[in-house]
């Protein structure tokens, strides 16, 4: 079964933990790698990043109203909790809720992805940390994760401020251009 009809049905029978594990199984390992990507020279970072995710999936979760599709969702609040993660003022917080399960979760996807991010390499690397949030998400969500652009143009939205998908395109285009240069000027490629 797809993923979202198997997540619509655990919702529909109030099994919240079961669509919070389906959800975290199937799309949890994607979005630790966008959060590492995004903060890749400070993990602890992304680290942070990544609970507030898994805490506000499974918090979340049963108000899910199928607007889009599940994966769309989620990455949308992986994007938020990246955003959040990187205010002034989240530093100041106190200690967060905890969540059992959804720690174990999250600890569960955090080392499954430990060994495919270890085989990045340091050059690429290296351009995407002189990347800003937005772009390294934009690269990370169409490279990595292959999304279609109008999910893509979802997770950029922010609110009330929708992104147009035919901007997102550009805004790729664009960033494609600025690593090649930066990839030649380097001596990465020819």
């Amino acid at each position: 079964m797809p993923v979202d009809g198997l997540v619509t049905s655990q919702l529909a029978a109030r099994d919240l933990r079961g669509a919070a594990e389906t959800v975290m199984r199937e799309y949890g390992p994607g979005i630790r790698g966008l959060l590492l990507s995004i903060f890749r020279r400070n993990p602890d970072l992304a680290d942070e990043a990544f609970s507030l995710f898994a805490e506000s999936l499974w918090r979340y979760l049963g108000d899910f109203r199928g607007e889009s599709s599940v994966r769309t969702w989620v990455y949308c609040m992986a994007r938020n909790a990246a955003v959040s993660v990187t205010r002034d003022g989240w530093q100041k917080l106190g200690r967060r809720l905890t969540t059992q399960d959804a720690d174990r979760l999250a600890e569960e996807v955090r080392t499954r992805s430990a060994v495919r991010l270890e085989r990045r390499s340091s050059a690429l690397s290296r351009l995407r940390d002189s990347l800003d949030l937005d772009e390294q998400t934009l690269l990370t969500l169409r490279l990595d994760e292959r999304l279609p652009w109008e999910e893509i143009a979802q997770i950029m939205s922010s609110g009330s401020d929708p992104v147009d998908t035919a901007i997102v395109r550009k805004r790729f285009e664009r960033l494609k251009d600025r690593l090649g240069e930066l990839a030649r000027a380097q001596g990465l490629i020819g």
